[in-house]
């Protein structure tokens, strides 16, 4: 199989299931910020840290191709011709969000409770989290632009809303982790 098709040389390219769309359709956004987002993620995982968050990093990659294919699927395809859903078995299940939801409440359990906004920063890998949150929102909101548009899985949408959580809190368990300053955002007055 070669890497390169010609296919979408003229600014198309094929969503899951054959449908051709063009190369800046809602669709191929959305799920083109999801990939960008797997990426992060992957820099992320490859910073020294403890091998727990290593775990739970590669799990969130593995939703993440799911989230993708969901988005890749248009609505026309998502059924096959026996009536079956043609993601069943990729699916994302409220487990998955119940596992971020998890690790986000046992990090903060160990954290000072917040009273003002951080500036992102004070570690290279903490920072690296700080960007992969902010992709992770832009994920977000072009999911919920597409919902406007055709269907959109819910649950797709409420996992990348929680796995920003997710990143967030990391960010401030690794800052805690590596010992790095979290500098707080306080208004001028």
């Amino acid at each position: 199989m070669k890497v390169y098709t010609k296919t979408g040389d003229k600014g198309t390219t094929s969503l899951f299931g054959g449908t051709r769309v063009p190369k800046d359709h809602a669709r191929i956004e959305s799920y083109g910020t999801v990939d960008e987002l797997n990426s992060h993620i992957g820099l992320i995982r490859d910073q020294e840290m403890n091998i727990h968050y290593k775990e739970i990093l590669i799990e969130i990659q593995d939703r993440l191709f799911t989230v993708g294919a969901i988005l890749a699927t248009p609505p026309e395809k998502e059924v096959l011709k026996n009536g079956e859903l043609r993601l069943k078995k990729l699916g994302i299940v409220e487990t998955d969000i119940e596992l971020l939801e998890n690790e986000i409440d046992a990090m903060e359990n160990e954290l000072p409770q917040m009273t003002h906004f951080v500036l992102p920063g004070g570690h290279t890998t903490v920072s690296y989290c700080h960007i992969a949150r902010c992709v992770c929102r832009r994920a977000e909101r072009l999911a919920v632009h597409l919902s406007h548009n055709e269907p959109v899985a819910e649950i797709a949408i409420k996992y990348l809303n929680r796995l920003s959580d997710y990143l967030f809190v990391l960010a401030r368990k690794l800052s805690r982790d590596l010992d790095a300053e979290e500098v707080q955002w306080i208004p001028r007055k």
